[in-house]
């Protein structure tokens, strides 16, 4: 199985069972709005925090590429959130068609290419950050939201393999919040004074290949107890 669609269909599965079936109409089973492109716009202000943009403050501070990727899976998340929305409530497609015309995009086979280091400055590299914010809002189609989305991802050091990653660290992580009162506001999120984040990337670190049951696993091992 592809890695797109796989990832498109684990998405799906994350959002079927912490939001209800049928949250493609906006809304969840506990009565709340989503707004899958407010939640984008947000993370990408979180991203663009994660390099030294401010001209008061740690000036000659070197961006956080680490703390970067991770905000770019986030977004991810969002992004293909929006496109499983955008298909189903406009009938452009299954889940399939969807992963195609992701895979048929410009900047695709770059994607799927080892990344050079970008060359942009930070400067620069926000600025294609802000592209995707402008994309959210201007009616664009789903495929042109994740093209301007690849190209976040490619500058900051993701290719496809990378993504693919991270996103199912991240998608077993936010499982594992869910499973653990992060709804309700219980879920403790640092961990032996780190975030779990840092946590779900020390053990992908270790063994990139680890299964998704056995992440989750390693994750409860890893929860603070009490």
């Amino acid at each position: 199985m592809n890695k797109v669609l796989q990832m498109l269909q684990l998405q799906q599965q994350l959002n079927d069972a912490t939001n209800g079936q049928d949250w493609e109409k906006g809304m969840t089973k506990n009565g709340k709005i989503i707004d899958w492109k407010r939640c984008t716009y947000l993370e990408c202000a979180e991203l663009i925090e994660s390099y030294p943009w401010k001209h008061w403050k740690n000036i000659d501070a070197a961006p956080d590429y680490a703390n970067i990727q991770i905000e770019t899976v986030d977004i991810w998340h969002f992004i293909m959130s929006q496109g499983l929305e955008d298909y189903k409530m406009k009938n452009l497609g299954s889940i399939e068609s969807l992963a195609s015309q992701i895979m048929a995009l410009s900047n695709f086979e770059s994607f799927n290419k080892e990344i050079t280091p970008t060359t942009k400055n930070s400067y620069e590299q926000i600025e294609v950050v802000e592209v995707l914010m402008k994309t959210l809002f201007c009616e664009d189609s789903t495929e042109k939201l994740m093209e301007a989305f690849i190209d976040v991802a490619i500058q900051s050091g993701l290719n496809l393999d990378r993504l693919y990653t991270l996103y199912v660290g991240k998608n077993i992580l936010n499982q594992f919040r869910q499973d653990h009162g992060y709804k309700e506001g219980s879920y403790i999120k640092v961990w032996n004074g780190q975030e779990d984040n840092v946590t779900m990337q020390s053990i992908l670190a270790e063994d990139s290949d680890i299964s998704p049951k056995a992440l989750y696993a390693a994750l409860e091992t890893a929860y603070p107890k009490g």
